[in-house]
């Protein structure tokens, strides 16, 4: 099938560029060049096609009020504490931008720039490229950071790649929120998650640098369950779960079931940390639409969040010596 482009905007004196993505399962992927941003998944469902995630209909909404909708987020994603990190005996200090922490990488980070992007229409995937300069919101080094979103049937892949000429921390997430059913909140999805520790939070939303076993909390999904207590009361979600080391990239760390049982979506990412968020802060209207409290979820596969202030988490220093390899498959069907 063809990759079909087409411009879907401008931001800063560049063209932003769509890319549409279609299979023979009859879904659909939108795929903005701002942020590699996933605008809108479309897949079959009984009389007719769903939309899975959340976004805008007009690129001009997005800087204005995306609380990074489909984007991909980093060069650091997550918290960094007090924006502040010490690598190769040298303090950095990088852009804050949540409540004097860093977010993100920052509030110009990867997932909120013009990528350039090319269609490769012979594997029905879109290629982007960006060169982060050396400083970029405080970061060390030149960064060459690629992103490949190929779609076959209903699984679409996501290849993320990193050079970096020294050493410097990288970890990007793919952003997409998304609602399998036709609610307006995702409280009701059935979710599991083949995680049995996690990463405990001060505050705010910073790791104290303890990994916890996940039983007898809130982020026991090992066996399929809502985001109600007991009583069936709403529970807020925005943390890291540990994914098992021993695993292999052919068995799914989450899936998902939405509320009707008309779709179900299964995550496979080779990476060791899953970011659950259940949209706890967001609130956004645009373009007459509103997004409000748990309008979407988000599972953001990532290193652990503030990995630079934490030694004896894997990671996430990159170099001439060693290049950044990311994978992440979504199917939805």
């Amino acid at each position: 099938m063809s990759v079909a482009v087409e411009k879907f905007g401008e931001y800063e004196g560049r063209s932003v560029e769509q890319f549409k993505l279609a299979s023979d399962t009859g879904v659909e992927v939108d795929i903005i060049s701002w942020g590699v941003l996933v605008r809108d998944w479309r897949v079959p469902v009984a009389g007719g096609k769903r939309s899975v995630v959340l976004g805008f209909e007009q690129f001009d909404s997005y800087p204005k009020a995306s609380p990074y909708f489909g984007s991909l987020a980093g060069r650091v994603a997550n918290r960094i504490k007090n924006g502040s990190f010490t690598l190769d005996g040298k303090t950095y200090s990088v852009a804050q931008n949540f409540h004097g922490h860093t977010l993100h990488g920052g509030p110009e980070g990867i997932g909120r720039l013009v990528w350039n992007g090319e269609a490769d229409s012979a594997n029905n995937a879109v290629r982007f490229t960006l060169d982060s300069p050396d400083g970029a919101m405080g970061f060390p080094g030149n960064v060459r950071f690629t992103a490949t979103y190929t779609l076959v049937g209903n699984r679409l892949r996501l290849d993320i790649a990193a050079k970096a000429d020294r050493r410097t921390p990288i970890n990007v997430v793919q952003h997409q929120y998304f609602n399998l059913g036709t609610g307006p909140d995702v409280l009701d999805h059935t979710y599991q998650v083949a995680a049995s520790a996690y990463t405990e939070l001060g505050g705010p939303l910073i790791p104290t640098g303890a990994i916890l076993p996940v039983e007898g909390s809130v982020w026991d999904f090992r066996t399929g369950r809502t985001m109600r207590d007991a009583a069936g009361q709403p529970i807020d979600y925005d943390g890291n779960v540990v994914l098992a080391t021993d695993r292999k990239f052919e068995d799914a760390v989450a899936v998902v079931t939405g509320p009707d049982k008309a779709l179900t979506l299964k995550l496979w990412t080779d990476q060791p940390g899953l970011q659950i968020y259940n949209s706890v802060t967001t609130e956004v209207s645009a373009e007459g639409k509103h997004f409000g409290h748990h309008c979407g979820f988000c599972l953001e596969d990532q290193g652990l969040p503030d990995s630079v202030n934490n030694p004896h988490f894997p990671s996430t220093i990159y170099g001439p010596d060693r290049d950044y390899s990311h994978r992440v498959d979504i199917e939805i069907a």
